[in-house]
């Protein structure tokens, strides 16, 4: 079962940070394009801005598994600090089981909507894509990062130590 979420989690994680990656250096190849066409050319890249907003909603999407994966992600601890090891176990499995299955619920509801953007048949503005095509990134950040939270429940049940995430064990404060 370790080995199973180990190669899961690697294979994730390498798509997340080449899809980060990637977006970023196309945003940022694409502004300077554009800030360069507009100074020495007096003429803007007429895509620019729609492919920036694209990209943003990818970097959103799966930088939230990303995060998620680092541990990275937001968590409000005053309640969780007070309790002892078990009680902060007991709340770690609930918070990832009920996070996980939320990241699962909201990806199925976002493939619902890439699908209703489908048969609308709808296009970008300036580049005439299909929207769907780009706007299915989100049922994908919100899957990817469903399934680091269920690998964090299953860390923690499998394990005495609390797990943030994968490879990352909540440190005792001194």
């Amino acid at each position: 079962m370790k080995r199973t979420l180990s190669s899961i989690n690697q294979i994730t994680e390498k798509i997340e940070a080449w899809v980060l990656m990637a977006a970023i250096l196309i945003m940022m190849l694409n502004s300077n394009a554009n800030a360069f066409g507009r100074y020495f050319f007096n003429q803007s890249v007429f895509f620019a801005e729609e492919l920036n907003q694209f990209l943003i909603v990818s970097v959103t999407f799966i930088g939230m598994a990303y995060a998620v994966r680092k541990g990275r992600n937001i968590r409000m601890t005053a309640f969780y600090d007070m309790l002892g090891q078990r009680g902060r176990k007991a709340l770690t499995l609930l918070i990832t089981s009920t996070t996980a299955a939320l990241m699962f619920y909201l990806s199925w509801q976002a493939v619902l909507y890439v699908q209703e953007l489908q048969q609308l048949n709808r296009l970008s503005p300036a580049l005439q894509f299909p929207v769907y095509i780009v706007y299915s990134i989100i049922p994908l950040g919100f899957f990817m990062a469903g399934l680091q939270y269920l690998s964090g429940f299953l860390l923690n049940i499998l394990h005495r130590e609390i797990y943030i995430s994968d490879g990352l064990i909540e440190q005792k404060e001194c």
